[in-house]
């Protein structure tokens, strides 16, 4: 009985210790408009970690203002944040999005 529980330990273990905390400056936007996302249905945040994109959890496209502001919107430009979270199940779980200022 004991085995199996250190072996169940384990496992836990190992498995929580994949899911990497992400932190770094990241492209952000829409993922159908920008990032040519299709797996959902209407407008969603998405971010880029090392060119693959991800639709974002925890933070919702307009959270940062109208996402079809000309200027300033996801749907109509790439920005860049310091994003923190994981990758998981092929989707970002966001803890933390800051916008960086537009050059």
């Amino acid at each position: 009985m004991k085995k199996i529980l250190l072996i169940a330990i384990l496992i836990f273990t190992i498995s929580c210790s994949n899911n990497k905390e992400v932190k770094q400056v990241a492209a952000i936007s829409c993922g159908q408009c920008k990032f040519d996302l299709d797996s959902e249905e209407g407008c969603s945040l998405a971010v880029k970690i090392d060119e693959k994109a991800y639709f974002v959890d925890g933070f919702n496209i307009d959270d940062f203002g109208d996402a079809h502001d000309k200027h300033t919107g996801f749907c109509e430009v790439i920005r860049q944040a310091e994003v923190i979270g994981v990758v998981e199940n092929n989707r970002f779980k966001a803890k933390e999005i800051k916008l960086l200022e537009m050059k």
